[in-house]
């Protein structure tokens, strides 16, 4: 009986290569962008959810309530085939249209309904998870530093913005580096509307030449480096901001 045979030419050569490159660029790309809008939708709720009006309060909760407790994989099917249809009309068509500034070649298109439909998602997603990360980190800053900047002169805004802030979003940074992490793992979802990420790219090679076991090797490989790669990244900015403050 003869062992197993890999075929790693079937994956690494070729076309089956370029679709591979493509899916992991399209992947890191769909990460940054999610990952930078979550941040800014992670300080809106933040700011909606420590508001003192009780009504901003009220609908930060609802909506960090239903993001955090539905699956992603829901939320992409309702953004792509729900919400999407409701655009209108001209801006459909501007999606689609042929950008020939923003796609890299014929196997990496970045302006398409899956791209914006899957960031949108994806950044609805992980902002939800952030705004709660940054506000059990306000809450583990001692409510004294708050009275101590008041008595120092400073006005509420200023005291959140220079004293608060920067304490909670250091305590915050670690599982806040855990949920960007995540945003590049579940981005592999995506591929249940079409977006030719990683995972999607793996499983074209597998119905072209059916070298399935090499194609998820290489895809498990490439996100594990991208994974470590991006976990780096983010701590050793983590501790310039430790040292700087010290």
């Amino acid at each position: 009986m003869n062992g197993l045979a890999l075929d790693w030419a079937g994956v690494l050569s070729g076309e089956p290569a370029r679709w591979i490159a493509s899916g992991l660029v399209v992947c890191a790309l769909s990460t940054l962008v999610a990952s930078l809008a979550a941040t800014a939708i992670a300080f809106a709720l933040l700011a909606l959810r420590i508001s003192p009006l009780r009504p901003a309060r009220a609908v930060a909760s609802a909506v960090i309530d239903v993001l955090c407790n539905t699956p992603l994989l829901v939320q992409l099917f309702f953004w792509y085939f729900a919400a999407y249809s409701a655009l209108p009309e001209a801006l459909r068509s501007a999606i689609i249209a042929d950008h020939g500034w923003i796609s890299g070649n014929e196997n990496i298109r970045l302006l398409t309904p899956e791209f914006v439909c899957a960031t949108w998602a994806m950044a609805w997603f992980g902002g939800a998870f952030l705004a709660e990360e940054l506000r059990t980190g306000l809450l583990a800053v001692p409510r004294a530093q708050y009275a101590a900047a008041l008595s120092l002169g400073f006005r509420h805004n200023e005291a959140f913005r220079y004293v608060l802030f920067p304490q909670a979003l250091r305590n915050a940074w670690p599982p806040m580096v855990g949920q960007y992490l995540n945003l590049m793992k579940l981005s592999s979802l995506a591929s249940a509307i079409g977006l030719a990420e990683l995972t999607y790219r793996v499983r074209e090679i597998e119905a072209y030449n059916a070298h399935a076991l090499e194609a998820y090797a290489v895809g498990t490989t490439l996100y594990l480096f991208l994974g470590l790669a991006m976990s780096q990244l983010l701590m050793f900015r983590a501790s310039r901001f430790r040292v700087a403050r010290r």
